[in-house]
């Protein structure tokens, strides 16, 4: 019996511009369920973890934006994560900024300790506190997950890290920090910029991101940031950069990782319909959703 989870993160406190929040919202609005319905034996929408309606906190010490209730909000959808997992689901989770990969990664590693995890985004989201122009958690998840960052964050869930660094594949990079960069080579992250896109072309990248995770780790993660996607097909996300990978690239990735099957949870972040085109991105999100569980042209 195959079961989805689906759980709204609506989740701003990562980064400064108001929108995100109102993501799994649009997603839910441009038809998530309908378009799944056939695709799952079973869908449970949990509905959103509660998050309100917080003033901005700056960490004294670290400069960090919302510390304190970024881990709080994070340990709870971790939890909830976990739970879906225990009861055999398929967890999908709607961002939200990025800064609730910590708590995805979190829930999810407890029941994979060889977890893969593909990074499909523009940026790397490697920063720490000594690193981040912005403090803004939202670019640091995946150096958190992989245990470097403020103690609080990397412990989550009370263990660290959540992934092995030589288990990650970051898809469609082309707006890198200096110290996500340096970090990236020190640690030899497996990283496809959109250079190798254009060179190598999409298929080629992922049945290379296939072969690399399918035979080391005991399940994937897809961690998928709406700006990973070219603004002219992604318009309603917080940070955009010219240049992405196209709608039509997404989704042959997609199309591939479901017949590969290595996908054992997922979730899609950055929709801010404040910034949106008539709910363009929510609903690319949703298209690419389908293309992820398996549905098909023919």
């Amino acid at each position: 019996m195959r079961k989805l989870s689906i759980i709204g993160m609506p989740m701003d406190l990562g980064q400064m511009r108001r929108g995100v929040d109102m993501g799994p919202s649009a997603i839910r609005y441009a038809g998530v369920c309908g378009e799944l319905a056939e695709l799952f034996d079973e869908i449970d929408d949990l509905g959103d973890i509660s998050v309100g309606r917080p003033a901005v906190v700056i960490d004294p010490n670290t400069k960090i934006r919302n510390l304190k209730l970024v881990i709080e909000k994070n340990e709870e959808l971790a939890k909830t994560v976990a739970k879906a997992i225990e009861n055999g689901s398929f967890p999908l989770i709607l961002g939200g900024d990025h800064s609730i990969a910590i708590g995805t990664l979190a829930g999810v590693a407890k029941y994979y300790p060889n977890l893969g995890v593909i990074w499909f985004d523009a940026h790397g989201d490697l920063n720490t506190v000594e690193t981040s122009p912005s403090g803004n958690i939202h670019g640091m998840p995946l150096a958190v997950s992989m245990g470097i960052g403020h103690r609080l964050l990397t412990n989550i869930m009370g263990y660290s890290p959540k992934v092995k660094l030589e288990n990650i594949v970051i898809i469609g990079a082309r707006a890198l920090d200096i110290g996500e960069k340096k970090l990236i080579k020190e640690k030899g992250i497996k990283v496809y910029t959109m250079h190798e896109i254009d060179r190598m072309g999409m298929t080629k990248v992922i049945e290379e991101t296939i072969a690399y995770l399918k035979e080391k780790t005991d399940g994937v993660h897809l961690s998928f940031d709406m700006d990973g996607l070219d603004p002219t097909d992604a318009p309603g996300v917080g940070t955009p950069v010219n240049g992405g990978i196209s709608y039509r690239e997404s989704h042959l990735a997609m199309e591939m990782f479901a017949e590969a099957d290595i996908i054992t949870s997922a979730e899609f972040v950055e929709v801010n319909p404040i910034l949106d085109e008539k709910n363009k991105t929510a609903s690319a999100a949703v298209a690419l959703m389908g293309s992820l569980f398996g549905k098909k042209l023919l």
